[in-house]
């Protein structure tokens, strides 16, 4: 029984590696299926952890300009520094040229008492913290979109009433970066000023007009603002022309500007001369105010009994001549002070008003003197009330002599008056009307000579004569 023993434990040990054998086999097939089946279970999630990451990396491709700056920005270095201050803060001012080209001058308002004018401004100065390398020297260009990232100079336009930067069809606006950081900044504004005009002359004036340029916020201690080329830095288009000047001159100059509450400023100038067109005003002012003046002085060859036609003649060159004055005043400022074509058109009105005041006397002194002779010669009776100017208002002529006055109560007209008188001296073959003819035609000039008043005759001398010299007087002073 003893001698068995380890025989049984051999046949077991033998039993179970052969049960281990058998096992073996299976197991490591299983366990390779289960860990292929691992695998193929996450190569799916890889795979769409790729495809998402692809998918972001282009989307970061397409946001990079919000994100990272700009090419031309990360060159300028312009995340790097901080542009709200000026170039050499703390230190020296910094110069900023000025170039000027002016591109034309729209329009002069006298009653506004300003211009408006179309120019290109152009900005010079050196910021080095927008230098940058370039192997070929060559500088680069921006538009509008740069500028509010960097420092440019608070250019103004003093005394402006208006102005604006073109923007068709973008906004006229040019940055050119070098690479040492010279800066040239250009852009092309239309404004309107004010032009303090005197006008005196007027219209034989000349204005002087200025546009005065500045910087608001940095006085003579941070930036000193001056003319780019000298004299030079102010050019005009050659074509340049308006209706009613000529453009005698342009200049540049330069001064300065005291604030009480912030100092001393720089300031430059662009002066222009305009001398006005004075044949506009020949035509629509002095030529019809002489030939008024002229024109009033035909009621002094009109015959002094002709009462309807002297008045109406007066009155009409005065209307007239206040029309023209109207006219003048209506396209002119208010001013407080005489004006030249003042003088011209109130002393043309004067002449013409005289006119009228003349003939007014003649016809005062012409009723006292029939007066006078009719008491002369005793025709004036009280039995009737009809005298030499009730006479007159019937038939509208004097009546100078024996035969004109007839004292009956309801005169004829003139012309039957002087027929029945002279009808007494004619033999019976001629007819009165043929008569009458043959004695107008013999005694106009006598007529004439014997109605003409003696202030009508000084008057045709003295009025023309004055006249004359004044004009000589005011064209040599004026002109």
């Amino acid at each position: 029984m003893i001698r068995h023993i380890p025989l049984l434990e051999e046949m077991v040990l033998v039993m179970k590696l052969l049960f281990l054998t058998c096992l073996w086999p299976t197991a490591v097939l299983h366990s390779s299926h289960s860990q292929h089946h691992r695998l193929h279970r996450r190569q799916p999630v890889s795979f769409s952890r790729k495809h998402n990451s692809k998918r972001e990396i282009k989307m970061r491709k397409l946001d990079s300009t919000k994100v990272r700056p700009l090419k031309s920005e990360q060159l300028l270095h312009i995340e790097d520094h901080d542009f709200a201050l000026r170039p050499g803060f703390g230190g020296s001012p910094i110069p900023v040229g000025i170039d000027v080209q002016v591109e034309s001058i729209d329009s002069i308002s006298e009653v506004d008492m300003d211009f408006t004018m179309t120019l290109y401004l152009r900005h010079y100065w050196k910021d080095e913290r927008l230098s940058f390398r370039s192997n070929k020297n060559k500088s680069m260009t921006f538009d509008g979109r740069l500028i509010k990232k960097i420092w440019v100079p608070d250019v103004f336009f003093v005394h402006s009433k208006r102005s604006f930067i073109h923007d068709t069809t973008v906004e006229n606006i040019m940055l050119r970066v070098y690479p040492d950081g010279n800066v040239l900044f250009s852009l092309r504004i239309t404004v309107s000023a004010m032009c303090f005009m005197d006008f005196s002359r007027f219209p034989l004036d000349t204005q002087n007009c200025s546009l005065e340029l500045e910087s608001y916020a940095y006085n003579e201690d941070d930036l000193m603002l001056y003319w780019k080329h000298g004299n030079k830095s102010l050019s005009t288009d050659e074509h340049i022309s308006l209706s009613q000047f000529f453009i005698e001159e342009f200049s540049a100059s330069s001064g300065l500007a005291f604030y009480s509450s912030t100092g001393w400023y720089n300031r430059l100038f662009i002066n222009f001369a305009l001398r006005r067109h004075i044949f506009f005003f020949v035509l629509q002012s002095y030529f019809p105010a002489m030939l008024m003046v002229m024109l009033s002085w035909v009621s002094f060859w009109i015959d002094r009994r002709a009462v309807p036609a002297r008045v109406s003649l007066g009155i009409t060159t005065v209307l007239t001549m206040s029309t023209i004055m109207t006219g003048v005043s209506a396209s002119m400022p208010q001013v407080s002070y005489i004006k030249a074509v003042d003088v011209y058109l109130w002393i043309s009105f004067l002449f013409v008003f005289l006119s009228v005041i003349e003939y007014a006397a003649v016809n005062y002194l012409t009723t006292i003197e029939e007066r006078k002779q009719l008491k002369k010669r005793g025709k004036a009776s009280g039995m009737y009330s009809m005298d030499a100017v009730q006479a007159m208002a019937f038939d509208g002529c004097y009546h100078d002599t024996d035969e004109d006055m007839d004292l009956s109560p309801f005169p004829e007209p003139c012309e039957e008056n002087e027929t029945r008188a002279s009808q007494t001296n004619i033999s019976n073959a001629d007819t009165p009307r043929l008569k009458r003819k043959r004695s107008l035609k013999g005694n106009v000039s006598r007529i004439i000579l014997q109605n003409n008043h003696v202030i009508d005759t000084y008057s045709r001398i003295i009025f023309p004569s004055v006249y004359i010299v004044f004009n000589f007087f005011y064209w040599g002073l004026y002109i």
